[in-house]
């Protein structure tokens, strides 16, 4: 296990002070329409992480964790949300995605404590007090990792939104396992149509239009080591980091996923006495971009109960 020294070693290395919003009127949140202030963070293994924040940081603290071949932008619709104003929102890219930086070694991602020291470097560079972590598909994971590593004294609650929890075969799909080979291909023809495939089996409303483009953009933008490193992982089952967490968890997942079964999230609310499943008709992989208006509000109301203590 990791201690806490691991995440009083980073810091901030780049991008505007953490603590500043772009407007704030009265000491209140930035509005939705606030730009995000960049940051970047380095890891303890000198990974540098990219990523950015709005809104109050004395409001509460909700930390957005994306998915496999995704990015920090996954969240832009709960970024311009209002039913999430209030809150001070972070994100940041993953080590092997976006703006963050790319090992080439796929030892880099075979370790769930690298995970764990990422999340522990963005939580202590950005000074997060107590945040609400939210962790989608990979980055489920990525936060049992983080408890399994450090605990959850300093996590206030968990969000995870069809995520990954323990890589099994009845709890993933075939399609899952066909893309952990096919998207990490050497052969740079069947990559890239793997890489299509597997945004589209991402929705079960697919995206259109501008954000369509944007997305694969993202997703062509990850390095091919995340796939081969994280598939040889040893860590393979985090429920025991979730049933020992002592605050809440809302689980949220799409009925039509297509990658991850409904029955992991299913086992964790039978695992945690304070969990609650919420489960959206209308989505795939991605409820929180395929339904954003109910996923807004049952996050605001998630935390804010949090609050309320």
């Amino acid at each position: 296990m990791l201690g806490l020294a691991g995440a009083a070693a980073v810091g901030v290395v780049a991008g505007p002070a953490i603590g500043a919003t772009t407007s704030q009127t009265g000491g209140q949140a930035a509005g939705p329409s606030a730009m995000p202030q960049g940051f970047s963070v380095r890891s303890s293994d000198g990974t540098v992480l990219t990523g950015d924040a709005q809104g109050d940081p004395q409001a509460p603290e909700i930390l957005f964790v994306h998915g496999l071949r995704q990015s920090r932008l996954s969240w832009d619709r709960q970024f311009a949300d209002p039913a999430l104003a209030g809150f001070r929102l972070v994100r940041f890219d993953l080590r092997g995605h976006g703006d963050s930086d790319k090992p080439a070694s796929p030892d880099a991602y075979r370790d769930a404590d690298r995970w764990a020291e990422d999340l522990a470097a963005v939580i202590a560079g950005t000074g997060l007090r107590r945040p609400v972590l939210v962790g989608w598909s990979l980055g489920g994971y990525v936060v049992g990792a983080y408890l399994r590593a450090y605990g959850g004294a300093a996590v206030a609650g968990i969000n995870l939104v069809d995520a990954v929890t323990k890589l099994s075969r009845d709890l993933l799909t075939p399609l899952a396992g066909t893309f952990a080979r096919s998207t990490s291909s050497h052969d740079l023809a069947e990559r890239t149509a793997a890489t299509t495939d597997f945004l589209s089996a991402c929705f079960y409303q697919p995206p259109t239009g501008i954000d369509l483009q944007r997305m694969l953009v993202v997703n062509g933008m990850t390095a091919r080591a995340v796939n081969e490193g994280f598939t040889g992982t040893q860590t393979t089952d985090l429920e025991p980091a979730f049933q020992a967490f002592t605050g809440p968890i809302l689980l949220t997942h799409g009925v039509h996923d297509r990658l991850v079964r409904v029955e992991m999230s299913e086992r964790i609310k039978a695992l945690h006495p304070r969990s609650h499943l919420s489960l959206y008709p209308d989505s795939g992989h991605s409820p929180f971009y395929e339904e954003p208006a109910r996923y807004g509000r049952e996050l605001s109301a998630f935390v804010t109960t949090i609050v309320k203590g």
